[in-house]
Formats: C-alpha cells, structure tokens, sequence
C-alpha cells in the first residue's frame, strides 16, 4: 500500500517501512518469473550456469563482453546519459570517482534496473532488502532511488574501512562481517574476482 494510502496517525517513518513492504510483496512475482529464466537457461547452457556471479550481460562501447552466468533480466539497460548523469550526481555528493561507480554497477546489475539476484539484492547496484532499509530506499528497482542508495552505501564502507578501497569492495561483496572476521578481502574467489574486476577497471 503506497504511503499516502496509510491510515492517519502513522510518522513518516512508519509510512515509508509500510511502502517499502508493499514494495518487496510486489517484487515477489518477478523474482519467481526470473528463478524460472534461470532455471531454463541453466538447462540450456549448464556450463555457464555457476552460482553467485551477477547479471555479466552487456557492455558499453570498446568494453569487453563477459558472458552471462544467469538470464537476463526482462528489461531494458538503462540509457548511458541517464546513468552517467546519475553517477556524476552521486559521485560528487559522495566524494567518490564516477568511474569507480559505473565500475561497480557494471559487475553488480551490468547496467540493468530489474536486476534481482538469487539471494535477493535489487536493482542497479544490487542492494539488499536490509540495506535499502536502512537507506530508506522505496523501490529498490528504480534506478535514481538505487543508485542514491548504492553510492551512500559505498561511502559509508569507505569511512569505515579509512578509505581503503579493497576492503569497501569487499565488503560491498561479501558483507563486512567477512571482511572484519578475516582481517582483510575474504578468502572467497568470487571476492577477489569482484575487486580485481573493478579496480582493473578504474586504475
């Protein structure tokens, strides 16, 4: 029920929580269209089809194509000014490198706002239901609203890392309760994939 559907009294935090259940009761119909894309084309192509790695789909320009690991999502990617100008807006506000962002977005969703992985992370910059909350991010799937999100999200792995920027990768990845438990980038391949991919992309 969208918020100005909420019965009076309610705060607007209250409202928002509402919304943003409404929001994930809403999305539970696409996540079970997208399990079965990924079941048909893991028949398909099974030696493509390994758990955990995102939606690798598409490139931009002279960018190398990675193949894809799971479907692809049934929408469109979004145009390339609408998301450099989100980036450009966000990076700024955050102190944060534009290329680092298009970088992660592009290893997170490959471009694509719909993007629902297996464990539940959303939209562009694949944020977890928990995460989007905290953020307060009313529809994970809408491109401006996740990308806001992802950016701050990022930011605050940053602070808390003092800057270093593989272990706010890897946290990003694999949550920082793995890095802070391993002192450093987890040992998990997906990981270390993850941050070389990025980095490799932005230095």
């Amino acid at each position: 029920m969208a918020a100005w559907c909420q019965p009076p009294g309610l705060t607007a935090i209250e409202q928002q929580r509402a919304a943003i259940e409404q929001q994930r009761a809403n999305l539970e119909p696409q996540q079970a269209a997208l399990t079965q894309q990924k079941d048909a084309v893991r028949r398909q192509i099974p030696e493509q089809a390994t758990p955990g790695h995102a939606f690798f789909t598409t490139n931009w320009g002279s960018e190398p194509m990675i193949a894809p690991t799971e479907a692809a999502p049934s929408c469109d990617p979004v145009a390339r000014e609408q998301l450099d100008a989100m980036i450009k807006s966000n990076a700024e506000k955050n102190g944060l490198n534009p290329d680092l962002l298009r970088s992660l977005i592009r290893q997170e969703s490959a471009f694509y706002p719909c993007a629902i992985s297996s464990k539940g992370a959303m939209g562009l910059m694949q944020l977890m239901p928990g995460t989007a909350w905290e953020l307060n991010v009313i529809n994970p799937l809408d491109p401006a609203d996740n990308v806001r999100a992802g950016t701050q999200y990022l930011r605050q792995l940053l602070d808390r890392y003092n800057g270093d920027l593989v272990l706010a990768l890897s946290a990003y990845n694999a949550g920082p309760a793995r890095v802070d438990a391993a002192g450093g980038i987890p040992q998990i391949k997906e990981t270390q994939q993850y941050v070389r991919k990025i980095l490799g992309d932005t230095r």
